[in-house]
């Protein structure tokens, strides 16, 4: 809290925020960086594993193999919310587990599950895109105004 914060309180609340903020736990942020570094790691080399054998034995291309990548790698971040394995992952490894992809296949797919005893439309479909809805529409929404920009630069014989 900043100082002046400080000035709004009343003396004892003053004292007491400082007695708190001195016997709040220190976050060991380095270990956790490490921590995160090497899940997230760890999730975008298996990744990489699974475009190369798309690619090796699938005879995908390049640009075609990141889809059934994208794919596998969603089913996979399910299965283990589902089986409560992602989860002890991610307590452990921190923001690691966020690599977009799968942190998206997990937040989504604990919601569904979280709320599956309200019954599949209200309960599962309707707070599972509580949490996809403003995702998927930023994402859309950015990616019309990317496009749209590309096609006025290409108009004007920039690319």
């Amino acid at each position: 809290m900043s100082r002046q914060k400080y000035k709004k309180l009343t003396p004892t609340q003053q004292q007491y925020q400082i007695f708190a903020k001195d016997r709040e736990p220190k976050r060991p942020a380095f270990k956790n960086s490490i921590k995160a570094f090497l899940v997230g790691g760890t999730i975008c080399t298996i990744g990489q594993a699974l475009q190369m054998m798309y690619i090796k034995y699938f005879n995908f291309t390049q640009e075609n193999a990141g889809n059934p990548t994208v794919a596998t790698l969603i089913i996979i971040a399910v299965l283990l919310t589902g089986l409560g394995v992602y989860d002890r992952i991610a307590q452990w490894a921190g923001a690691g587990t966020a690599v977009p992809v799968t942190g998206f296949a997990n937040t989504v797919s604990s919601a569904a599950i979280e709320h599956r005893s309200e019954g599949f439309v209200l309960g599962v479909g309707g707070n599972m895109f509580k949490i996809a809805g403003p995702v998927i529409t930023y994402g859309v929404f950015s990616a019309f105004i990317v496009a749209l920009i590309k096609i006025i630069i290409k108009e004007l014989g920039g690319i």
